[in-house]
């Protein structure tokens, strides 16, 4: 019996991609989302596969969906902490409150409950430990111009990667970021046509196949436990990050 993964967001782009290639690697594999009919799009076919509807915001949902695995699988062993949006954008004071409230509720506090969650079991079970992956972005480096919602949070996730990658040392829980750019998804497609650069130019912007992507997360969630990758950045080479700005 392959490891145990959650991942959230899994219902379309990265999501899926990176549940598609653990489910390919034997994991079984908690299929998160706000939507069932995706995730039931993802696990068709695969029989280690467990969709549970969840919104991330809600804490209640967050520790069902954690139930759930554990009643199926009885332990956890990776989060890959994936469920976010690009929220607003405008100069800060165009940003509706509602609507920056809106992207720190699922961004941030949607990781942080979901990595409670996966924490606590971690801590738990016996064998102790296990994987947490939370999905930054370039924006946890640098912004795109008013970004400010989207940035403050992927900014904000890497002070969470840090204190619980320290704070889970003393029960072999490892976490570690990976910060992508420009993966081609549904979510990233206006930028190949054409993105606002920081001099107020619209200009495309090269993108990679999301497949990468997954095999990346794959690399760091097959690793043993005496390892940690703290960070790792993967980009469509040419992307406006070294030198944004």
């Amino acid at each position: 019996m392959g490891d145990v993964a959650v991942v959230t967001g899994a219902g379309t782009g990265i999501g899926r991609a990176v549940a598609a290639a653990l489910l390919g690697a034997g994991f079984r594999v908690a299929l998160a989302g706000r939507r069932p009919e995706p995730l039931d799009e993802t696990a068709a076919g695969h029989p280690s596969a467990l969709v549970v509807p969840t919104d991330v915001t809600d804490e209640g949902s967050v520790d069902a969906l954690f139930a759930a695995v554990h009643e199926r699988w009885g332990r956890v062993d990776l989060l890959f902490n994936n469920a976010g949006g690009f929220g607003p954008s405008g100069l800060v004071d165009e940003i509706d409150v509602a609507a920056w409230r809106a992207t720190v509720d699922v961004n941030l506090t949607g990781s942080f409950l979901c990595a409670r969650a996966a924490f606590g079991a971690m801590r738990a079970q016996r064998p102790q430990g296990g994987r947490i992956i939370n999905n930054g972005s370039i924006s946890a480096h640098v912004p795109r111009p008013g970004s400010a919602a989207y940035t403050a949070t992927k900014h904000a996730i890497t002070g969470l990667t840090k204190t619980l990658s320290l704070d889970g040392r003393p029960f072999a829980i490892m976490c570690g970021q990976i910060d992508i750019g420009n993966a081609a998804t549904e979510m990233t497609a206006g930028i190949a046509t054409g993105a606002r650069q920081a001099d107020g130019s619209i200009r495309p912007e090269p993108t990679f196949d999301v497949a990468h992507v997954a095999d990346a997360v794959l690399a760091m969630a097959r690793l043993p436990l005496g390892v940690t990758v703290p960070s790792m950045t993967i980009a469509a080479a040419g992307m406006p990050f070294v030198g944004r700005g």
